[in-house]
């Protein structure tokens, strides 16, 4: 405590920086849901900023953020330029947004949405913090409305960790606004309506469809839709799984299946299912409630933010998705061979995610090796953010979107129980991978600067550098009961 005042001279107090910029409504994903969140918020006369991570740097979609691009881009996505103005014009609403008044950003991706509450005291107001290609900002907003969409569910077997094995979304995403997939003929994994839809795109694209495989003996989406695919002599590969991805020096070159088909392709496309893009809201530790009249409105601790579009939930077409996926993945686990890889940042092999092991580059002593799935099982269900810590899957550059669910659903699987037993691994800010270049550059203010060698010492151990051989030194180690110096 300080003598004079009987207050702590360095607590942070509210000498944290006012945002750059304030919004009544921040809208983050400017996909249709996002626009139209937007324009309905300039109608009512408010101040909008919506805000679009796309076109992503090249670095990030090397590293499948945000989704599975499968390393299927084409050269003409390191030109910042030309995808900036690709993915303005794939988007009309874009343009309407403007001329109504709305800021729009491109480029520029959200990490994190930080506000008051147990443990942060001294923010200025609700913030959330966006970086794009050269520097990172905090915005303050009135309300925030979360358009992230949703992003591909991933599914190891093997031969999935080479350039060629990617989403559907990432797909879609490239044929369509980026205009720029790398891939001459695909094969599609799945046969619901998203695997459909992504099929009839590749076709008429001018993309060269091998075929899709199902490991049901029906397809499963819309008959409609798949009557449409079988118009286009696109072939179903029915009762049938990949067994097998291979490759060469540029990644996929063909597919064995278990029926032991081969079949040439450059790209093997997950289209089994698709996951809300909930990271900033999980990362808050908040929960998502779907309302269909507020549009996936969050109550309580996180009034204020809501989710419309994807994210807020996929649409309940009466299909039994988890049950569909846990299919998926038991059938692909039991072609793959315990080597095969889950993690592919870390290179987490399934052995070692069931034997809960570090990655091989890490040192395996005695009781680390005897260490197994069983014993944690037998205290309960296997928490993934416990086995993220044990074997490091999930804590790569990609922060686990290729991973984070099917760890989920093997620990299921293995526990012998269904796939909501097993929570997901929780989100941290910041969301999205960035330079430290980008988060060290941030203008603290003087007030910040006076008190930083106590935030970063232990108060009650430490004597502050600027008070060392000073008199105040033998004041401070008296006040604190201290008697080392930093």
């Amino acid at each position: 405590m300080h003598a004079n005042n009987g207050t702590d001279p360095s607590a942070i107090g509210t000498r944290l920086p006012a945002p750059e910029a304030r919004y009544d409504i921040v809208v983050i994903g400017a996909g249709p849901a996002g626009i139209f969140a937007a324009r309905e918020g300039a109608a009512a006369g408010k101040s909008v900023l919506l805000v679009d991570e796309h076109p992503v740097p090249g670095a990030a979609m090397g590293n499948d953020v945000p989704l599975f691009f499968g390393g299927r881009m084409t050269a003409a996505t390191q030109n910042a330029e030309r995808m900036l103005e690709t993915v303005f014009m794939s988007e009309p609403g874009l343009e309407a947004a403007m001329d109504e008044g709305i800021e729009v950003l491109l480029g520029t991706s959200a990490w994190g949405v930080y506000r008051n509450g147990p443990g942060m005291a001294a923010l200025p107001e609700a913030v959330v913090a966006l970086a794009d290609a050269t520097r990172g900002w905090l915005v303050g907003f009135g309300e925030l409305v979360l358009a992230t969409g949703a992003r591909d569910l991933a599914i190891g077997f093997p031969g999935w960790n080479q350039p060629g094995v990617m989403g559907a979304a990432a797909l879609t995403m490239l044929l369509s606004r980026y205009e720029a997939f790398a891939g001459k003929r695909v094969l599609l994994m799945g046969s619901h309506d998203l695997a459909l839809h992504t099929a009839l795109l590749a076709r008429e694209k001018g993309v060269d469809v091998a075929g899709l495989v199902e490991v049901r003996d029906a397809p499963q989406g819309d008959p409609a839709l798949a009557e449409a695919v079988r118009a286009a002599q696109i072939p179903f590969y029915l009762n049938d799984a990949v067994a097998e991805a291979r490759g060469g020096i540029d990644g996929v070159e063909s597919v064995r299946l278990r029926s032991g088909a081969e079949i040439a392709c450059d790209t093997v496309v997950l289209a089994i299912g698709l996951v809300p893009s909930i990271e900033l809201i999980d990362a808050m530790g908040g929960k998502r409630v779907l309302d269909g009249a507020r549009g996936g409105y969050v109550p309580g601790e996180n009034a204020g933010i809501r989710c419309v579009g994807d994210c807020a939930g996929l649409a309940d077409t009466g299909f039994d998705h988890v049950a569909y996926r846990m299919e998926w993945a038991r059938e692909l686990g039991q072609l793959s061979a315990p080597d095969t890889i889950v993690c592919q940042c870390e290179e987490v092999t399934r052995a070692d995610l069931l034997g809960v092991q570090p990655p091989h580059y890490l040192e395996r002593p005695a009781p680390m090796a005897a260490r197994s799935l069983d014993t944690l099982i037998k205290d309960g269900p296997p928490n993934p953010d416990q086995i993220k810590r044990l074997t490091r899957a999930g804590m790569g550059v990609c922060q686990g979107r290729r991973c984070r669910d099917q760890v989920a659903m093997m620990l299921a699987m293995a526990a012998n129980g269904p796939f909501g037993t097993v929570p997901l691994a929780t989100h941290r800010a910041p969301v999205r991978p960035l330079p430290l270049r980008i988060l060290a550059d941030w203008e603290e203010s003087e007030d910040m600067r006076s008190g930083w060698d106590v935030w970063f010492g232990i108060p009650t151990q430490w004597v502050p550098y600027r008070d060392i051989d000073t008199p105040r030194e033998r004041e401070h180690q008296q006040a604190i009961a201290g008697n080392m110096s930093l």
